[in-house]
């Protein structure tokens, strides 16, 4: 039986998040078909492609649940900055970015997230969306993708700002010209970027399209004390509770960062089924210490991501890793509880959590048989990893970036021993690095170094 790749003999994530060893993947057709042994699977299968998996791992990729790939040309500006960083930098760098720089920007993250093991993301928008589109499908990575949605706010440049009409008539336009688009890759969302940047009408009119064309809904929420005093202040309710008499909340929300909640809107999040993301390091630099092990313990759905590439990377592993220390000196050491975050809760939500926060916990996010063939394959034969008494844990505690040699996305092989196959690396190194200066210039907040 003819098959398109056969990993040879690696060893194995289970979906219980045990190690499998000698185990060999069939993949035909986008999906994984057949999990065993090579000696058992050998004569069976004609497979056109061989991955020889001797030395390796082979886990699910990693799923980015909350990124701005337009941000990557801004990699090292927001570090060491006052607040707020977002009105101040963010937005107005955005704002002024045309079509061919975040075409330049998206390719770049696509490249950083491919060899960083991530294979799938999902932004929460900015300007030419489409070109974030078109630089996913090149790609060959999966997504989950909204434009901007800000139409109110003194604070803000109005070189970012539109008519909710407007934003709700684009968004509707990139739903209808590329959902779907990557022989179904691309998942086209809906968005609010934030309670103080979108009016009532705005929120309501893009839950409603979100709803009606059975999509996601992309929000910042909870993120900063700012924004609670805002919501108390403008709407007499905290964030949580506001989304929710706009009918936003619900399970096609992902929401990111989750920081400063109250026990009440936890339990009213837990209610609506709403998709948790934190973004770790973003967070403890300039937001707080989430309630992670409550969520856990609710049952709530936690995910992972990156917040983009302005102050740090666009890696999963450094941001379990993070994550880790911090809940552990936060929530754990206090009451002396070593365990408050294990280290599989924190590779189910770079997997499974942040799969299911992008609504494709049905088709990613594990290794079984039947689900699509997003993959990657990790070399553990080596001094900083093996030997170890728990591979697991050292996927949290010791694993890197660099370590990630094969990247499978929808059974195609995107990257082979480090080398990605469907960008080109020095290109795109070279135009963003021809890019960065200008892009800071038309903003205003180039410092004259590179």
């Amino acid at each position: 039986m003819k098959c398109d790749m056969l990993i040879k003999d690696a060893a194995m994530m289970t979906p219980d998040f045990e190690i499998a060893e000698h185990r060999t993947i069939i993949v035909h057709r986008s999906r994984i078909v057949e999990i065993g042994t090579y000696e058992e699977l050998k004569a069976k299968y004609e497979p056109e492609h061989t991955l020889d998996g001797k030395g390796k791992l082979c886990m699910p990729g990693l799923v980015d649940a909350h990124t701005h790939t337009c941000q990557q040309l801004l990699k090292g500006r927001t570090m060491d900055e006052l607040p707020m960083i977002w009105s101040r930098i963010l937005v107005p760098f955005e704002g002024n970015l045309d079509e061919e720089d975040v075409r330049v920007s998206a390719q770049m993250s696509c490249l950083e997230m491919i060899k960083s093991g991530t294979t799938a993301f999902a932004d929460a928008g900015g300007v030419h969306m489409q070109r974030t589109v078109e630089a996913a499908v090149e790609s060959g990575m999966r997504a989950a993708i909204t434009r901007s949605a800000i139409d109110i706010g003194d604070f803000l440049p109005n070189s970012m700002k539109q008519s909710a009409q407007e934003i709700i008539d684009n968004n509707e336009w990139l739903y209808k010209t590329y959902h779907g688009a990557g022989d179904g890759r691309i998942h086209i969302w809906f968005g609010i970027r934030q309670v103080m940047s979108c009016s009532p009408e705005l929120i309501q009119a893009a839950a409603e399209k979100a709803r009606q064309y059975n999509t996601g809904l992309h929000a910042h929420l909870a993120e900063h004390r700012d924004e609670v005093r805002y919501c108390l202040e403008t709407y007499k309710k905290r964030p949580a509770e506001y989304l929710d008499s706009l009918g936003a909340l619900g399970p096609n929300l992902l929401t990111a960062h989750n920081v400063v909640y109250s026990e009440a809107e936890l339990a009213l999040l837990k209610e609506r089924n709403v998709n948790i993301v934190h973004c770790p390091r973003v967070n403890f630099n300039s937001h707080g210490i989430p309630k992670t092990p409550q969520m856990l313990r609710m049952g709530m759905n936690v995910g992972l991501g990156s917040d983009g590439a302005s102050s740090s990377n666009l890696s999963l592993f450094d941001e379990m890793r993070v994550f880790r220390s911090g809940i552990h000196v936060f929530w754990g050491l206090p009451v002396f509880d070593p365990v408050v975050l294990p280290a599989k809760e924190l590779v189910k939500m770079a997997t499974m959590g942040s799969a299911k926060a992008l609504l494709l916990e049905r088709e990613i996010g594990t290794v079984e048989e039947g689900k699509k063939a997003d993959l990657i394959l990790i070399n553990i034969d080596q001094p900083h990893i093996s030997p170890a008494h728990s591979l697991i844990n050292m996927i949290v505690e010791s694993v890197t970036s660099k370590d990630v040699e094969d990247v499978i996305i929808d059974g195609k092989l995107v990257m082979r021993n480090r080398e990605v196959l469907t960008l080109d690396e020095e290109r795109i190194l070279y135009e963003s690095k021809r890019r960065m200066k200008s892009t800071a210039e038309k903003a205003g907040i180039w410092q004259g170094v590179l």
